[in-house]
């Protein structure tokens, strides 16, 4: 999927995603990160009116531990739809090494209604000095047939070019319904280094047809979604990815980084779509 030219992407809509928690850092790492069902959801309405479409979710615990309990996310999904208009609302399946592969899908399948979107994480990622998240090729294959079945969007996540093969047997089997939802992982342990070229290279090789997103890490979040920006790409910005704002400046709210992407758009020229667009442009 050869990157062709910014002029042919003027017109091209762009996509905000935003991962407003994520199951890693908390309130230690900066009180603004919202963990509670209402704080999440009063954070994503501001985020829905500045322009994201998308919200990636991850579910935490009174205590603000990560859960996959069926019930919370249930809740998350329920406050949600109170507070927001129509945001589309993506599960992630992610959590290899602390929760069973059962348990990272049950809350997508028996939520009611579930979410119209799931992540599947293609292969293992090295997390800290001892976890390992597994994710083998057997359970891609159960997760993408099971979502199939619900009638949930897979979000096929690229953390390295090891990745490829995994999603492309995928396409084979016949298992992933087109357009292919592809985000690009820059930046983590065992990840694709943070890089321009190595963005590129990302691109170059995904399958056909293919709408993508790239996310990066820390400092690396501003340069490489707005670099995906003008390659005609879509964007994933939030505090599961990046809790500053700028250097030695805690973000504020999630709505804080989507409101720059907006603003970053509009000047290279790249109109944002709204929800009822991105459910067009994917295929849901």
């Amino acid at each position: 999927m050869p990157y062709s030219g910014y002029a042919d992407y003027f017109e091209k809509k762009l996509i905000i995603s935003v991962a407003t928690t994520g199951g890693h850092h908390g309130k230690d790492a900066n009180p603004n990160l919202p963990e509670q069902p209402v704080e999440v959801a009063q954070d994503l309405a501001a985020c829905e009116e500045a322009g994201a479409s998308i919200v990636h979710l991850h579910a935490r615990d009174e205590n603000g531990e990560k859960t996959k309990s069926v019930a919370r996310y249930q809740e998350l999904l329920d406050t949600i739809d109170e507070y927001c208009d129509d945001i589309i609302v993506n599960f992630t399946t992610g959590g290899g090494g602390i929760f069973s592969r059962e348990e990272r899908i049950a809350p997508v399948l028996e939520t009611d209604p579930g979410p119209e979107m799931a992540t599947m994480d293609l292969g293992p990622m090295n997390f800290g000095q001892t976890r390992t998240a597994v994710n083998t090729r057997e359970q891609n294959e159960e997760y993408a047939q099971r979502l199939r079945d619900a009638g949930v969007k897979p979000e096929l996540e690229v953390f390295n070019p090891g990745h490829y093969p995994e999603m492309e047997h995928l396409v084979d089997e016949g298992l992933l319904d087109t357009p292919y939802w592809c985000t690009l992982i820059l930046g983590m342990q065992t990840g694709t280094p943070a890089h321009p070229r190595n963005l590129v290279n990302l691109v170059d090789n995904l399958p056909e047809p293919a709408e993508w997103q790239a996310l990066a890490v820390g400092r690396h979040q501003l340069p490489l979604t707005t670099m995906a920006i003008t390659m005609g790409g879509h964007v994933r910005v939030g505090m599961e990815d990046n809790i500053y704002y700028r250097k030695g400046e805690l973000a504020e709210s999630n709505a804080q980084f989507v409101e720059r992407t907006a603003r970053i758009a509009d000047e290279l020229n790249r109109p944002i779509a709204d929800t009822d667009e991105t459910r067009a442009m994917l295929g849901l």
